[in-house]
């Protein structure tokens, strides 16, 4: 059976449920040390995980049989177990954070048999760990799943974010101030907001996120889709599988796949964006054209470990934001002296289509005439069709609202013209690429659209600037599409200047070069 949505090890076991066995992390996690946390983006299996730590705790041997740990585990030794999830709940609403502990913090005195002596959230919590670990004569284990939701759900009101943010800091605090009567805690979350905001003074935690090592620690691997899943691949093409759904890496020796999507491909049988429907980020596509951050931009982002842990409510790094949430992992790394600097990019074409068609959508409201363009596009390309072709990107800006432009001062630079094309082109998922920046003989192309016939070579301007020549002649001038001569496909050199005033093409000018 497919375990789509099963966050429940014990349902996932009992009912049969393919499993790919991550039971190797849990014995290196307690070789390890004590305090762990992991960032992943969401429908990852962070939450499965934790499950598995608890029923293993709590001495479920029956579950385990023919796993990994079942015959390096002590079975006779149980340990008391308090699991909080932040997984649901309205957390933008002002003080409903504590109404949300109270309730969790009440089901756990009532299966423990305690009652509550103390007022605050954290005091029960600590009250309850040191009774239990009292009782029991054991050290107790501390589960926290979604531990940023109630932050992350209220960014959009930064009052409430921020107050989440304090009170989550007083409660997290309970695991360093239990730390003689804790074996062992683990924490997850999507994003990682730095210590001095959320887990002040807990300088034992750490942080495995990027630890490679534990990079396949959620997601499955190529193997587990050779081995366990076997039998959900017949009649489906493995290299288009990869291409949709595979790419996301945290420096490990082996990228994985998100099982959200795969589970789903493996019911329904087609290719769809299935993890991005269920969350697309209105708050991350605006704060990108807030910071005027193009689709462009993404294809050249770096960042460093420090970098791509920078979130907090009032410092949100777009590297970090995009790196955590899922939408750009990292490609590849540049060592320095002063330790790794990591390339990022689009793990997949689910992603990088879905990310640039809700880039699109926000800067060409008009979605009817996105998809009307998609229909003719390919054969435009094949046919190298330049005419066809300007017609469709005339009718692409004239879609536009005016008054659209008139409440975005992001249509008056010469990146967002260059950044609409190019999010066109990446959301149509056509086998093409997309190459931003193309460097020339003499310089860089600002987009190159490769495809099996023929090679598109683009130039953008905005016209009335000052500048020293016009962008075809620019782009002839300079070589920027010397290096596809030769190759045996078509060559087009194409220079489209905008005007400021229309918010259209004000002249489109074609070369083809073989």
């Amino acid at each position: 059976m497919l375990p789509i949505g099963t966050q429940s090890f014990s349902i996932l076991r009992t009912d049969r449920c393919y499993y790919a066995d991550k039971t190797p992390f849990i014995e290196m996690l307690l070789a390890d040390g004590r305090h762990f946390f992991l960032s992943r983006p969401r429908r990852f299996g962070k939450s499965l995980f934790v499950d598995t730590l608890r029923e293993l705790f709590n001495g479920n041997e029956a579950l385990f049989q023919g796993l990994h740990i079942h015959g390096r585990w002590d079975w006779s030794v149980l340990r008391p177990v308090l699991r909080l999830s932040f997984d649901y709940g309205h957390y933008h609403e002002p003080g409903y954070i504590r109404t949300n502990l109270d309730e969790q913090l009440e089901e756990l005195e009532e299966e423990t048999g305690l009652e509550p002596r103390r007022q605050s959230g954290p005091g029960r919590l600590v009250d309850l760990i040191r009774r239990l670990h009292r009782r029991s004569g054991r050290r107790v284990v501390v589960l926290v799943d979604e531990y940023d939701k109630p932050i992350l759900d209220a960014l959009e009101v930064p009052e409430v974010a921020r107050a989440n943010r304090d009170f989550l800091r007083g409660l997290y605090g309970v695991i360093k101030r239990c730390d003689d009567d804790i074996r062992f805690s683990f924490i997850t979350g999507v994003s990682k907001f730095s210590k001095v905001s959320i887990f002040s003074g807990l300088n034992s935690l750490e942080d495995i996120t990027l630890d490679p090592r534990y990079s396949a620690i959620c997601g499955f691997t190529e193997d587990d889709l050779n081995t366990v899943f076997a039998p959900e691949l017949r009649g489906l093409d493995r290299n288009r599988i990869q291409r949709w759904y595979y790419g996301y890496s945290w420096r490990g020796s082996e990228r994985v796949y998100n099982p959200f999507d795969i589970l789903l491909l493996f019911k329904k049988r087609e290719f769809r964006h299935y993890w991005i429907e269920t969350g697309a980020s209105k708050f991350l596509i605006d704060l990108l054209l807030r910071r005027r951050v193009s689709s462009v931009d993404l294809e050249r982002l770096r960042g460093d470990e420090e970098l791509l842990s920078k979130f907090d409510v009032e410092n949100i790094g777009t590297e970090a934001l995009l790196f955590q949430t899922g939408y750009l992992t990292i490609t590849g790394e540049d060592r320095r002296k002063r330790g790794a600097r990591y390339r990022l990019g689009y793990p997949n074409l689910e992603v990088e289509v879905a990310l640039n068609q809700q880039l699109l959508a926000a800067m060409v409201p008009e979605r009817t005439r996105q998809l009307a363009d998609n229909t003719e596009l390919a054969d435009l390309l094949a046919a190298g069709d330049l005419t066809g072709l300007e017609a469709r990107m005339r009718a692409l800006f004239s879609s536009i609202p005016s008054d659209w432009h008139r409440r975005n001062s992001i249509a008056e630079y010469e990146g967002y013209y260059a950044s609409v094309v190019h999010s066109w082109f990446r959301s149509q998922g056509l086998a093409v690429e997309v190459v931003p920046e193309d460097s020339g003989s003499l310089g860089r192309a600002d987009l190159t659209v490769r495809y099996p016939a023929a090679v598109y070579v683009f130039e953008f301007k905005l016209a009335g600037k000052a500048r020293k020549r016009a962008a075809l002649e620019q782009a002839g001038a300079k070589g920027y599409a010397e290096k596809y001569l030769g190759e045996g496909r078509s060559v087009y050199l194409l220079g489209v200047e905008f005007s400021t005033a229309t918010r259209n093409i004000e002249s489109f000018a074609k070369e083809q070069l073989q």
